[in-house]
């Protein structure tokens, strides 16, 4: 009968996931640089106890084109990166991307949690 009832009990972890929440740190709009790199950065909080928080792998994802982001100095949640934007665009979509391992039984597993799309508008000077 547990048996039967074993897989229903473990629907709720399964779903909640990671339970992360992105905080976009980055403006909407910002000036055209000349070399035409833009630095986002992102705020990250999550419920889930058993996140390895020292695997933290974060991207940002434009189109099919990802960069790495590095941990922000002085703060152990918040990520930074750089993003380059074509002279000829105007607007770039993107989201954060978090590669992750959390404690399970039998050792670390791996999984990942992604933001919502963002945009940011360049401005021409």
């Amino acid at each position: 009968m547990l048996k039967k009832f074993l897989p229903l009990l473990a629907a709720p972890l399964v779903l909640a996931g990671c339970n992360a929440t992105f905080t976009n740190l980055t403006p909407h709009q910002q000036l055209r640089t000349t070399n035409n790199v833009y630095r986002v950065e992102v705020a990250l909080a999550s419920r889930q106890q058993s996140l390895r928080w020292d695997s933290i792998q974060p991207k940002i994802v434009v189109g099919t084109d990802s960069y790495p982001m590095r941990v922000t100095p002085l703060m152990t949640n918040r990520f930074e990166g750089l993003v380059p934007v074509p002279a000829t665009e105007k607007l770039v979509r993107y989201h954060y991307k978090f590669d992750f391992n959390y404690n399970a039984m039998g050792g670390p597993k791996p999984d990942s949690a992604v933001s919502s799309e963002y945009t940011l508008k360049i401005l021409d000077q």
